[in-house]
């Protein structure tokens, strides 16, 4: 955003005689914005529910032109990323704003790798945990602890402690992903290892016992890759902003972070990919899907189908173009065309693709979709699809916190239109 007004606009106010001038400000791309701060000397301030009108921040990491299908990382659009790029590098493009040199990506890389690790005694946390209790409340909960373990990095002011704590989370969320998967199986943790890449390291922590190692297929391992980097960041939604809100107050980047992920955990958030299975489940068979679309045009009927267009995206969603190719890649490799619930998948895919009904609505495939998708034919259990998505938003959220710290910023406090009691005394 430029520092300078480009141009005002005037609020006039029933009643009052002098209209309020409020300064306009534009950013390098998209459209311009108010600032409605002066509003509040003035004895008014705006009315926004769920914040869909309202810039809470400037940033510089990631732009979303939701009508044209755009999503832009530092500049760079996601397909591109996508082709071009990995996990890693995107991990560091957000973190420092360039893509990596070389030199710089080895040594990004070999850091991450050896702070795969997580401290000894956080394995015991497990033990608190029922066996059948949701992944995601135990990453939740492991992640926030970490703040009682690595003292040496939260002091938010430092710079060098933000840098080693962005490095800690990049590299250990997957490792407390696996171990969040294996206490539900009753199997041994297994440790991560420096001579495999990172999806194909997270891959070998899920399916490796101590009796039998897991080699992972390169397809598979790309596949994972692909997913981590299509959800690493997706602006200011509210996952993000949970974590810039409380990080608002000083908390430590642990706590944020954890903050995040129980925001992501929402069905309407990370729980998406989540619910497209669980729809798959409840129509049941290809031949029943007839039924469903039609309940599902039936605006009096509350079944949605799950994993069709986006609030954001007007148009097909970027990541979801990736992802398409990326699943039809796995369903070959694994040869699992004959499973039931991948055939209802890919003929509502094509329902939605060709239909008058989902194409006049744009109700495409979004990411959410294909990735359900993809997790399911790897044998990923759908309770573990939100904690997966977590471990792949981690650099966003702390490229997010980073960028908030590093500069002037004030603790998020949002307002109110009270509708309640007035003053009243209580009765004798």
């Amino acid at each position: 955003m430029t520092d300078q007004a480009t141009k005002h606009a005037k609020l006039t106010i029933e009643g009052v005689s002098d209209p309020i001038e409020l300064p306009i400000y534009s950013g390098s791309v998209g459209p311009d914005v108010i600032d409605v701060g002066k509003l509040t000397s003035q004895g008014y301030f705006t009315y926004d529910p769920g914040f869909v009108s309202t810039a809470s921040c400037d940033s510089e990491i990631t732009y979303i032109d939701g009508d044209n299908g755009v999503l832009l990382h530092r500049g760079y659009p996601i397909e591109q990323l996508a082709e071009k790029s990995d996990y890693l590098e995107l991990c560091y493009l957000l973190l420092n704003g360039e893509l990596p040199n070389s030199e710089e990506s080895a040594e990004f890389v070999d850091t991450i790798k050896h702070h795969t690790m997580v401290n000894e005694q956080l394995r015991s946390f497990f033990k608190g945990f029922s066996p059948n209790a949701h992944p995601m409340a135990i990453l939740c909960g492991v992640v926030g602890a970490l703040s009682a373990f690595y003292h040496d990095s939260t002091d938010i002011d430092n710079a060098e402690h933000r840098k080693i704590t962005a490095h800690r989370l990049i590299a250990k969320m997957p490792t407390l992903a696996a171990m969040s998967y294996k206490h539900a199986q009753g199997q041994p943790f297994i440790y991560p290892r420096n001579d495999l890449g990172y999806a194909e390291n997270f891959l070998h922590m899920m399916f490796a016992t101590p009796c039998e190692d897991y080699q992972v297929s390169p397809t598979i391992a790309k596949a994972m890759d692909r997913i981590f980097l299509l959800h690493a960041d997706h602006e200011q939604n509210a996952s993000t902003s949970t974590v810039r809100l409380a990080g608002s107050t000083g908390a430590n980047p642990f706590a944020s972070i954890a903050a995040g992920i129980a925001a992501l955990w929402g069905p309407s958030h990370g729980g998406a990919n989540e619910a497209v299975l669980n729809m798959l489940d409840e129509i049941g068979s290809v031949d029943n899907i007839p039924e469903y679309i039609k309940k599902a045009k039936d605006k009096n009927d509350p079944f949605r189908i799950m994993g069709f267009g986006h609030r954001v995206y007007k148009n097909y969603d970027p990541r979801a173009k990736v992802m398409q190719q990326t699943c039809h890649e796995v369903l070959e490799e694994l040869g699992v065309e004959d499973n039931p619930v991948l055939a209802m998948a890919r003929e509502l895919e094509r329902i939605a693709l060709e239909d008058e009904y989902f194409v006049e609505k744009r109700l495409y495939p979004n990411v959410d979709f294909y990735s359900g998708i993809i997790l399911k034919a790897i044998g990923i259990p759908v309770e573990m699809f939100t904690v997966i998505f977590a471990t792949g938003r981690t650099p966003g959220w702390i490229a997010h916190w980073n960028e908030m710290i590093s500069g002037p910023y004030k603790i998020g406090r949002p307002r109110q239109l009270y509708k309640g009691y007035t003053t009243r005394d209580y009765p004798n």
